[in-house]
């Protein structure tokens, strides 16, 4: 027998039964909208709030950089296009920042109105972010953001036990504080050879801190302050002092000479060092890093000092490019270059052929472009200072022998420690 409830709309006018189902229809509508909560719910139950997104959300994008990753496959994933790939390029000629994405690196891109590429930041890490932004005719330039942090220093110490990079390895250097330990030592210790099982170092180094608020960052920086190395009766010591150079405890030279110019003949500087040159293509203000030398295609470009090879590139405007870096906190560059004749990783010598100049990238001719860098900053190569083979400078060697006081303490600190250590451990076991 049909309900009440069926006969009365059995009675109802077609009309007016279906506004009645529209009429249902919006009301459960708006409740799912609204969060709508039945009496029979829960009290304490959490609903979910809808909300629009906030309009600056749609205009940012961030992306982390993983292994494999090219700025074209990044820009192509993005929708953007390959000349707003190529703007970015060109402003980041100076730094080539852009040639070594990393997985940690960040980059965040940021849209106009109409969803094309207004700015472009590259978070290298706490310290160091760059930030690309479109200028008014359209091109990009570029900001360093850079925050020097804190550096604060740990002691290491180990025993050689087999080789020399595992033994260093295992005490918790890095490989290139190994790398820089080596070549400190290199011309009067042949680590391969003459380091003896038995053999032990002591090593103070620094790492680097942004401290944000209550929070604080390893940007992953480091550098090596001081470093004994005891073998076969002989002491081996390097501390490094204000200037960036490295010395031995009595304060002579551990640096081997710079070559102020990498040339095996004097050329013509055609473009000086200028951190507010007018490009020559461009005709926009573009940061000159380094010096040009005005050298036809195929001379022999030499190092500058000895060194590491740590980069061999080709860039869409720098060309084919090498650097290496030196001891200490130098790294030198060198750019348009025709052929190289070196690899990453290899040692060079000081006045060693490491490439041919030519004329590729953005150039207006043959030429090669010349840089040095001092604590990752560029200066002008033809006027810095830079290590020539000298002792400690007379008006700084109270200050470097004080220096040196301090941290031989704290190597002798935590050698004691460690050796306290291995006294307990080796109780135990017997």
């Amino acid at each position: 027998m049909p309900s009440p409830v069926s006969q009365t709309l059995a009675a109802t006018p077609l009309m007016h039964r279906r506004a009645m189902q529209s009429l249902v229809m919006l009301s459960a509508i708006i409740m799912l909208w609204t969060g709508f909560r039945p009496a029979f719910e829960p009290a304490n139950r959490e609903v979910p709030s809808v909300s629009p997104l906030p309009a600056e959300e749609w205009k940012t994008r961030r992306y982390a950089i993983a292994s494999g990753d090219s700025l074209s496959r990044i820009f192509s994933s993005q929708g953007f296009s390959q000349k707003q790939m190529q703007q970015i390029m060109a402003a980041d000629q100076s730094l080539l920042a852009l040639d070594i994405l990393r997985p940690g690196h960040i980059l965040t891109f940021e849209l106009d109105d109409n969803q094309q590429l207004l700015a472009m930041e590259l978070h290298i890490h706490a310290g160091n972010r760059i930030l690309y932004q479109r200028d008014d005719n359209g091109e990009f330039s570029y900001q360093e953001l850079l925050n020097p942090g804190e550096w604060h220093s740990s002691t290491l110490v180990g025993t050689i036990s087999g080789s020399f990079y595992q033994s260093a390895k295992s005490a918790g250097l890095n490989d290139t504080e190994i790398a820089t330990v080596q070549q400190l030592f290199g011309d009067r210790l042949d680590f391969s050879r003459d380091v003896q099982a038995g053999a032990h170092f002591q090593v103070v180094r620094s790492d680097n801190y942004v401290v944000t608020g209550t929070s604080k960052e390893a940007t992953g920086l480091s550098r090596i302050e001081g470093v004994r190395f005891f073998n076969r009766r002989q002491q081996f010591t390097a501390f490094l002092h204000d200037n960036g150079q490295y010395y031995a405890a009595n304060g002579d030279s551990l640096e081997r000479a710079f070559m102020r110019v990498p040339l095996a003949h004097r050329f013509r500087i055609s473009d000086d060092f200028n951190p507010r040159r007018l490009h020559p293509v461009t005709g926009m203000v573009r940061p000159h890093n380094g010096t040009d030398f005005a050298v036809p295609t195929g001379s022999a470009v030499l190092a500058a000092a000895e060194g590491r090879v740590i980069r061999v590139e080709q860039h869409p405007f720098a060309g084919r490019y090498v650097e290496i870096q030196h001891h200490g906190q130098y790294k030198t560059r060198y750019l348009h270059l025709s052929k190289a004749l070196v690899h990453p990783g290899q040692q060079v010598t000081r006045g060693q052929r490491i490439a041919l100049s030519g004329a590729t990238g953005r150039v207006t001719g043959a030429h090669l472009h010349y840089e040095l860098h001092i604590n990752n900053r560029p200066v002008d190569p033809m006027r810095a200072s830079i290590p020539l083979a000298t002792a400690v400078p007379a008006d700084s060697r109270d200050a470097f022998i004080q220096r040196i006081t301090i941290i031989s303490k704290q190597m002798e600190q935590q050698a004691l420690l460690a050796r306290q250590q291995s006294d307990k451990a080796e109780a135990l076991v017997n």
